[in-house]
């Protein structure tokens, strides 16, 4: 009994500190870029143009840039992603090629993104001559993310009991109105979740808009989806490895800046997954 109770600190000894590992450094980097970019954040900076080759100045283009391209994203990969989960979760068989198609579609989630870039290079600006511009870096995103739409979307549907199908089918409902009116609305928290991963990883990346639609420094924003963009990340690499002398406090301000960005879009997906859980009655 004695140690089968040290056995039991001795987990939670490693537990506790496995969490510390995770939390400590993200706290870190978290404190370090608040500390030093908060002096940079002022009106001008948010709404201002680079100048003086973007050693000062703002990052508006920047800010609506990756806003277009996360929106963009989202509104490909949300749909067409639902819709396949949907599809492989209530109406595909079980069977090899089902479950090779699921395999797939998670290891797809761990490729590395500038493949993924380079594949929008070929398809969207090459092949579908769209050229580099806000509809090729938005299309390649919401490809890169649909896998952890598609992951994500498809355990939250099947993790509604199918007892709720059973009792909707045996009143008479048809299989497309149970999944309309039954499952979705209680699948929805676990489907915001995959959409709130995907839209911080749309948001953050730089290699798959190097390719498609990044641009080094546009003093005005684009007027179609047709044009070039700047962006955050690929703007904070730019300033941070090809421009010589920027002022710490413009990087770290800029670093700042997309921090803020992607928690106001995941606080905002979770504040309506808070809305949608709160309905749940089971």
């Amino acid at each position: 009994m004695r140690n089968s109770h040290r056995v039991q600190n001795i987990a939670f000894f490693f537990l506790f500190l496995a969490t510390l590992l995770i939390v400590v450094p993200v706290g870190l980097i978290i404190v370090i870029i608040i500390q030093k970019g908060l002096p940079a954040i002022s009106w001008q900076f948010l709404s201002d143009i680079p100048r003086q080759g973007m050693r000062s100045g703002g990052i508006f283009p920047a800010i609506v840039g990756t806003i277009y391209l996360v929106l963009g994203a989202i509104i490909f990969a949300l749909p067409v992603g639902l819709l396949a989960a949907i599809y492989l979760s209530e109406y595909a068989k079980d069977n090899l090629l089902t479950r090779m198609i699921k395999l797939a579609i998670v290891n797809l989630a761990g490729v590395p993104s500038v493949v993924y870039g380079l594949f929008g290079l070929a398809l969207f600006v090459v092949f579908f001559k769209f050229g580099v511009s806000v509809l090729s870096g938005s299309l390649t995103l919401g490809i890169m993310i649909l896998p952890i739409i598609i992951t994500t979307s498809r355990e939250a549907l099947e993790s509604v009991p199918h007892s709720f199908r059973e009792v909707s089918l045996s009143l008479g409902a048809s299989k497309w109105q149970t999944i309309r009116h039954i499952v979705l609305p209680n699948a929805i928290p676990g489907i915001l979740t995959g959409t709130i991963l995907g839209l911080g990883r749309a948001a953050g990346e730089t290699a798959p808009i190097l390719f498609t639609v990044a641009a080094f420094y546009l003093p005005q924003l684009p007027k179609s989806i047709f044009e070039q963009a700047m962006a955050l990340p690929y703007h904070l690499y730019v300033i941070s490895t090809q421009v010589p002398n920027v002022d710490e406090k413009v990087r770290y301000g800029t670093a700042l800046v997309l921090l803020t960005l992607v928690l106001l879009m995941n606080l905002l997906a979770i504040i309506i997954r808070y809305q949608f859980r709160k309905k749940k009655r089971w």
